[in-house]
């Protein structure tokens, strides 16, 4: 048996994959939205939760101008390819990424740090001099964690290739409990103040939970990691992976437009719409990543083994399962978002108005969600065809495009109109997208998608209008905390969409609940295949 064989040895299909990768992202989804509640429980959205969530731009843009996650992407193809040909030569090439990767993530992390107070007034134009002071020392606190991300990511793409996927699904776990655990004890035992202890909690998350499982496995398994510095396909590695490296896409720096604009536009937007993007992104995180992350190892070796139809209809059924899963429920939750936030985030110093104001934010970044997942797997389809240059190319126009929106418009107007102007640009970068894989591919991948989708909507929309009805009507006449009436409109609104929307959905679009249960549950194909 191959070293390589000993570190994958065990092979999961797509499906499996996906499932697997979903139930820790809805776990870590959880355990997220309980970090959320606990820091807006104390901290509300004011100052310190802005500075915070601030505190994040740079070295989120240290991770995107390394494209940490998207790194794998480029990793994947060459490594797996290599391996096929030259084991040994393979972990040689293997060994210069990471001590490459090392390298830059120190440096970079290390001009942040001295640059600290510099970038502080350039990231949030919109603080005081004593704000950009404080949003300064929680940077110098958070940017080492990039480190460990970015190194982590290397380590993930390797146990990507051969379908192991339960490093990096517990990864998301293991940061959030530490980021709670930190922030609520570091208090108790330190002389911490404010939100310190969360800061310190993201980088020990990130030392634990993305870098260091993901190393230890891999080690366990036989990983043959030595100190090197060239290698004959690091050229057309650094060549592929310039226009990730480069792109300035909009979807990568959405989060950080909210943070950056948000700032000019008053005192706690940014963390209203920090907890509004938070919920919004939950279906997308919960099953759009995971589906993304799942299929494109497959999708990948489709492609190597010149399997053209495979990859294509391996797309569209991931395409098709995804968005029958995201479209009823991002229906679902536009018209629970009031409860919705009033379950997660209302209490302490988060005010009943600081709900309502953060609700609408929700409802319209809920928007584009369903297109959030077509760009997850669609990029993963340039990708696998070793094409990372246009969704680069049409990122960075899109994203040059908004930004006169977002400071000339938006910020006179007011966190609604960032966040309209967030969901507008997702938007239409994405069907731009769509269009230009069908003109270069051809529309076989999207075959019977509109109507999927039209029928999906048509199915969830009365559901989702009785739901929101009965909903109103708990947190208006029920004589209990709102706490605990937003949970018994939740539980009632969730039951009666669904007892609406799946008869609706098996009589007038059987092929909805069909594609997903096939996604989840297939069990007769083999994993080279690629089939969901």
């Amino acid at each position: 048996m191959t070293r390589a064989q000993t570190l994958f040895g065990k092979r999961q299909r797509i499906g499996t994959a996906a499932l697997l990768l979903s139930a820790c992202s809805f776990l870590s989804i959880f355990i997220g939205l309980a970090r959320d509640k606990v820091i807006s429980w104390q901290f509300g959205a004011g100052a310190e939760t802005d500075m915070y969530f601030a505190a994040f731009v740079v070295p989120d843009s240290i991770n995107y101008l390394l494209a940490g996650g998207l790194m794998a992407i480029t990793i994947i193809p060459l490594l797996s390819r290599r391996f096929q040909e030259d084991e040994t030569d393979a972990w040689r090439f293997f060994s210069c990424i990471f001590c490459w990767m090392l390298t830059a993530a120190t440096i970079l992390t290390l001009c942040g740090v001295l640059a600290a107070e510099h970038l502080a007034r350039l990231i949030a134009p919109g603080f005081t001099p004593e704000k950009c002071a404080r949003l300064a020392f929680f940077m110098r606190i958070i940017l080492p964690g990039q480190i460990f991300f970015l190194c982590g990511a290397c380590v993930t793409a390797l146990l990507y290739i051969r379908r192991q996927f339960i490093p990096s699904a517990l990864a998301p776990i293991i940061y959030n409990a530490s980021i709670i655990s930190c922030g609520v004890l570091l208090p108790q035992i330190l002389p911490v103040e404010g939100m310190t202890g969360y800061c310190i909690g993201v980088t020990l998350g990130a030392f634990l939970g993305a870098f260091l499982i993901p190393l230890r496995t891999a080690l366990s398994r036989g990983m043959p990691l030595r100190p090197g510095w060239r290698h004959p396909l690091l050229g057309k590695l650094l060549l592929t992976s310039l226009p990730l490296l480069l792109g300035i896409t909009i979807v990568m720096l959405d989060e950080q437009f909210l943070r950056v604009f948000g700032s000019l536009a008053g005192e706690g937007v940014v963390s209203l719409l920090a907890y509004a993007r938070r919920v919004a992104q939950v279906p997308v995180k919960l099953v759009g990543q995971a589906a993304a992350a799942a299929s494109y190892p497959f999708l990948v070796l489709l492609l190597t083994n010149g399997d053209n139809e495979g990859f294509e209809r391996t797309l569209r059924s991931a395409l098709n399962a995804t968005l029958g899963i995201i479209i009823p429920c991002a229906i679902w939750m536009t018209v629970q978002a009031l409860p919705i936030l009033c379950a997660i985030f209302q209490g302490g110093r988060f005010t009943p108005e600081d709900t309502q104001a953060a609700t609408l934010l929700a409802q319209i970044l809920l928007a584009p969600t369903p297109l959030w997942v077509v760009y997850a797997l669609l990029a993963r389809g340039f990708y696998a065809r070793g094409d990372t240059v246009t969704p680069a190319l049409t990122g960075s126009v899109a994203t040059l495009l908004c930004l006169p929106c977002y400071y000339y418009w938006a910020v006179p107007a007011g966190a609604w109109a960032i966040a309209a102007v967030s969901a507008t640009g997702i938007s239409l970068y994405v069907l731009w997208l769509v269009g230009l894989w069908i003109k270069r591919y051809g529309a076989e991948v999207f075959s019977g998608l509109p109507a999927f989708c039209a029928r999906t909507a048509a199915c969830a929309l009365p559901g989702a209008a009785l739901s929101g009805w009965i909903s109103e009507y708990c947190l208006r006449a029920l004589p209990y905390h709102p706490l605990v009436a937003a949970c018994i409109a939740l539980a009632v609104g969730g039951c009666i969409f669904a007892l609406t929307f799946l008869p609706l959905a098996h009589i007038f679009a059987p092929s909805v609940t069909h594609t997903v249960l096939r996604y989840f549950l297939k069990k007769d194909k083999p994993a080279d295949h690629g089939e969901l």
